[in-house]
């Protein structure tokens, strides 16, 4: 797919993104807004590497997606909005970045990679129940100085992260082909949690490897927030944020305690 086109689709989940961390009261500031975007409203931040990435990312996933099943979704652009656009709703609302205005596009942009570097070099995040990469490998796209942990007990999917993460030389992801319950004691500053199976009891699992004032983000449907926060009651919820372009998806964002609750 072109990246062009990857772009124009992405732009409602980043702009919407934006446009939440824009009216937080210490970003405030003056600004210039492009031709068709609303005052007040960041752009886009996705650079033309990126894109191409995502669209390198969606061949080996159609590729693969004809011998196991790694996705019920068969079109691109679909595999975009729907995988792709809530993963990167996820990252831009873990990882804000406030991007500079340019003439360039409203949607690829230029950013500061130094600056980027220096905010998410060490942290750690674990994407559980990983299955084709979402939202962990967008994320690492996102903010690619994280140290990423894909965790998949299916060994063909263990296998397509392994190639995905192979094809666009990412670094710093440690693909856990087992399931979570097993993994040695260990904590994250980022726990992710998508479409997993068992989701009431996956929810424990998850939240144990959350480190003390780490966070776990949900990519949910509505019906599945008051289960979510009366599971893990210890853990502080922010409002649930709804997906763009989705009836019913949901992102939901939870701090865990600055230190362990005692046994």
């Amino acid at each position: 797919m072109h990246p062009a086109r990857i772009a124009e689709l992405l732009e409602p989940f980043l702009r919407s993104a934006n446009a939440q961390i824009s009216r937080r009261p210490e970003l405030d500031r003056p600004r210039h807004s492009e031709p068709g975007q609303r005052p007040g409203e960041e752009p886009a931040v996705l650079s033309t590497t990126q894109l191409q990435s995502i669209s390198t990312y969606v061949d080996i996933l159609l590729r693969w997606n004809a011998r196991i099943n790694l996705t019920a979704i068969r079109d691109p652009e679909d595999i975009v909005t729907r995988h792709f656009g809530e993963s990167f709703f996820a990252a831009s609302h873990l990882f804000p970045r406030v991007s500079s205005v340019s003439p360039v596009s409203s949607v690829v942009k230029a950013f500061d990679l130094a600056d980027d570097q220096r905010q998410t070099t060490n942290v750690r995040v674990a994407d559980l129940g990983s299955g084709a990469g979402f939202p962990g490998l967008p994320i690492k796209l996102w903010v690619p100085h994280i140290s990423l942990t894909l965790i998949e007990s299916n060994h063909k999917k263990a296998a397509f992260l392994s190639e995905v993460t192979r094809t666009l030389t990412l670094t710093n992801v440690n693909i856990q082909n087992t399931r979570a319950e097993s993994l040695a004691p260990t904590t994250f500053d980022v726990v992710t949690l998508r479409a997993v199976e068992r989701f009431a009891a996956t929810l424990p699992i998850a939240a144990a490897l959350v480190a003390p004032a780490g966070r776990l983000a949900l990519l949910i449907g509505a019906p599945q927030h008051d289960d979510a926060r009366s599971t893990l009651p210890h853990l502080t919820w922010q409002p649930p944020l709804p997906i763009p372009d989705s009836r019913s998806r949901i992102l939901l964002i939870a701090q865990a305690p600055a230190r362990r609750p005692s046994v």
